[in-house]
């Protein structure tokens, strides 16, 4: 949602005014279709998420992408609230890498926010080229106006965590974020915080042993990762890396708390459900806090959530009340396929 104010730019200039805000009306979903058997592309599905409006939990709108097989991933922004400061910045483009591909679409998202169109394509080779790189992630949108994306390996499937730049304005591939010979083993997610002038990111696998499915056996053989690599977000250098052990087997998602000024935060680690917290000490060295997540503690939170759920149920009438009984029949059917794949 962006910033009602006078003279802000994009986004909000605290997580807390941004809960403050309006909510959303729409969301943007990727879709997948590689390693089904449909064959089509992958599409970027909009969905109604106005509870007053007749469309409400309604797809109404599809992106097909122009090609097979890419694999959306995660999405950003083209510019957001690292932007808020600067009035010329526009939240109007949605980026999306494609895992498989190597591909990047740029999506128009600014002319009809409700039906989408695509704006631009990057292709695989421009990441090939100049930047040495492969298999883009994670998009994070930068006060520069410039866009980064994480990347998982090189042009021939070997793990390789570097960092690709786009020009925000005409979207095309600058060049490496990181200096030569800096890229991580692996790559995945990343999170930065300025104030602190840090970035961390996390590992997941060579995109050769990955991209047909996950095998124990690639794990062993060191195909994966189980480390965090802490980067000087002035010179783009690797400072430290953080490794996480078996516990820590293949840490994806990272995140800095909400607060701006915070120099902590959290990383789940798929392979064994578990959670680090990571912080910084008073030398300015980063360090781990192992916690632990049990399938005990799942079934902990289908317990309070539903109780949770159940007694908002019984505050409300009407239409209030069909859609919390919907939310919390929804959050259980989810807690229960995590509970049976754990």
């Amino acid at each position: 949602m962006a910033s009602t104010c006078s003279g802000c730019g994009p986004g909000f200039k605290t997580p807390l005014d941004a809960m403050k805000g309006p909510r959303e009306e729409i969301v943007y979903l990727p879709c997948i279709y590689r390693n089904t058997d449909i064959q089509k592309p992958d599409y970027l599905a909009t969905v109604d998420v106005n509870p007053e409006s007749p469309d409400f939990c309604k797809v109404i709108h599809r992106l097909p992408m122009p090609n097979l097989k890419d694999e959306l991933h995660h999405s950003g922004w083209n510019a957001c609230s690292s932007c808020y400061d600067d009035a010329s910045k526009k939240r109007n483009r949605l980026i999306l890498p494609s895992l498989i591909s190597s591909r990047i679409y740029v999506v128009d998202v600014g002319t009809d926010p409700r039906a989408p169109r695509l704006h631009k394509m990057v292709e695989p080779t421009d990441l090939y080229w100049k930047c040495g790189l492969a298999n883009p992630h994670t998009s994070h949108c930068l006060g520069s106006g410039q866009i980064m994306i994480s990347a998982m390996g090189d042009p021939s499937g070997n793990g390789k965590g570097g960092f690709v730049l786009l020009d925000g304005q005409t979207f095309e591939v600058i060049g490496n974020w990181e200096q030569p010979g800096e890229a991580a083993p692996f790559g995945y997610d990343f999170w930065y915080q300025p104030r602190h002038n840090v970035m961390i990111s996390t590992e997941w696998g060579a995109p050769k042993a990955l991209g047909n499915g996950f095998n124990p056996a690639d794990v062993k053989a060191g195909h994966y990762g189980q480390r965090l690599h802490v980067w000087d977000w002035t010179t783009h250098k690797r400072i430290q890396t953080l490794d996480l052990g078996e516990e820590g087997a293949i840490p994806l998602e990272i995140r800095f708390l909400h607060d701006p000024a915070a120099s902590e935060g959290f990383v789940g680690c798929a392979l064994q459900g578990t959670v680090f917290r990571f912080y910084k000490t008073r030398a300015s060295v980063y360090k781990i806090l192992f916690e632990t997540t049990t399938l005990n503690d799942l079934r902990k939170c289908v317990f309070c959530y539903t109780f949770f759920y159940r007694k908002e149920i019984g505050q409300q009438k009407g239409s209030s009340k069909f859609q919390a009984k919907r939310l919390m029949v929804g959050l259980f059917l989810r807690c229960q396929v995590l509970l049976r794949t754990s």
